[in-house]
Parts: C-alpha cells; structure tokens; sequence
C-alpha cells in the first residue's frame, strides 16, 4: 500500500518534469537560416537558399520574382529561375514562426512583452530580411494541462498529486500528510482548479 501511495505521488512530478524539459527544448525555435539541402533541384529551394530581386509593384501585388540560388548552395539545373511571391515585406506576412521564452511574467498587469527571433515559412517569397524581431506578447506554458491536474485532483487529490503536479509542492506535502485535509482541502482545490484559480507555481497558463 506504501508502495502504491508512492508511485501515486511521484508520477505526476515525473509527468511534469518530462513536460518542462520539452518546453526548455522548445524555446529557440529560430536559431538561424536552416540548412540548405546539396545537390537539390534549385527551383525547389527554399526561401533561406536563394536571392529574390522583386520588380516595382503595389503592397499586396502577386509579382513574378527572379531569383538565384545562393553562391554557397550546390544544386542542379540552372540557378536562376522565377517565383511567384507576393509584393510585401517578411515581418508583414500573417504567418510567423517565432522564438519563446520563460524570461517574462505571464500575470502580471499590463502583458509584459519580449523580443523575439522570427522568420517565415520556407516557400514564402518576401521583400527584406526573413529573419528579423518582433515584439509578443508573453504567454508561454510549462506545459502543464488543465484536464491532467483536474482528473489528478479528483482521483489522487487526496495524495496531493495535483499540488505537486502544478509544482506547488509545499501544499502537495500538506495534503498528503494530512489526507487531504479530510477530504475537505481536496473537495476546495478540485473547485479552484476546474475554475483555473489554482495554476502552475510558476505563474505560466495552463495548457
């Protein structure tokens, strides 16, 4: 019975730790050009690979674009060759792929923002540079889900498994030692998670 209470408790620490050391890997997703494959076709590089000259045209305008395959990229064929892209510059695209960081409080009041690394997808032809800065909002998630420590807090709540799920440890300690105050701590926390009032220790949101 020992054994089993043990295992109740700690796996949701385990959980939660896998869980934030996939968020660590995550926080640099733009890191730098990608890597441009060799002996490729070079009408089928990638943005990153090649050097687009734009005619005059309208913000918005679907153009056709010349453009050349980067001097140090290897491919077949021949390395100038037109694209269609559209008149604008990258940071005015609608689809970024942005850096992320654990270096902001995500409640406090007004949003905090960082500078992030952004750039655009592979196949979008764009005006400027395809990697640049942009000011968001922050909003990042230790990866802790609202169902996990809800289903924790119904079924182990009395372990504390939910505390120590949300990293909240000094409270999951008390309710262990104290059965979860007799069912009474885990009928109020049950409550305060369902409504988000209980969140992760380190302030991030719930996914």
């Amino acid at each position: 019975m020992r054994y089993l209470n043990c295992v109740y408790t700690l796996l949701p620490i385990f959980l939660c730790y896998r869980s934030a050391k996939a968020a660590e890997k995550d926080l640099n997703i733009v890191s730098g050009p990608l890597l441009c494959p060799s002996n490729s076709d070079c009408e089928k590089l990638g943005g990153e690979c090649i050097d687009c000259k734009f005619p005059k045209c309208n913000y918005g305008e679907v153009v056709s674009v010349t453009c050349t395959a980067k001097k140090s990229v290897k491919c077949n064929g021949n390395p100038t060759f037109n694209r269609t892209g559209n008149c604008n510059y990258c940071f005015q695209e609608n689809v970024h792929y942005c850096s992320a960081t654990k270096d902001c409080d995500v409640v406090k009041a007004p949003k905090q923002r960082y500078r992030a690394n952004c750039t655009v997808k592979s196949n979008v032809i764009c005006k400027g540079s395809r990697l640049f800065y942009k000011y968001r909002e922050c909003n990042w998630s230790f990866r802790c889900k609202w169902s996990t420590a809800l289903i924790l807090s119904i079924t182990l709540g009395g372990f504390g498994a939910d505390r120590f799920y949300l990293g909240l440890w000094r409270a999951g300690i008390g309710k262990l030692f104290s059965f979860g105050g007799l069912g009474v701590w885990t009928l109020v926390d049950v409550i305060l998670i369902a409504t988000e009032y209980v969140k992760p220790a380190d302030g991030s949101y719930y996914l």
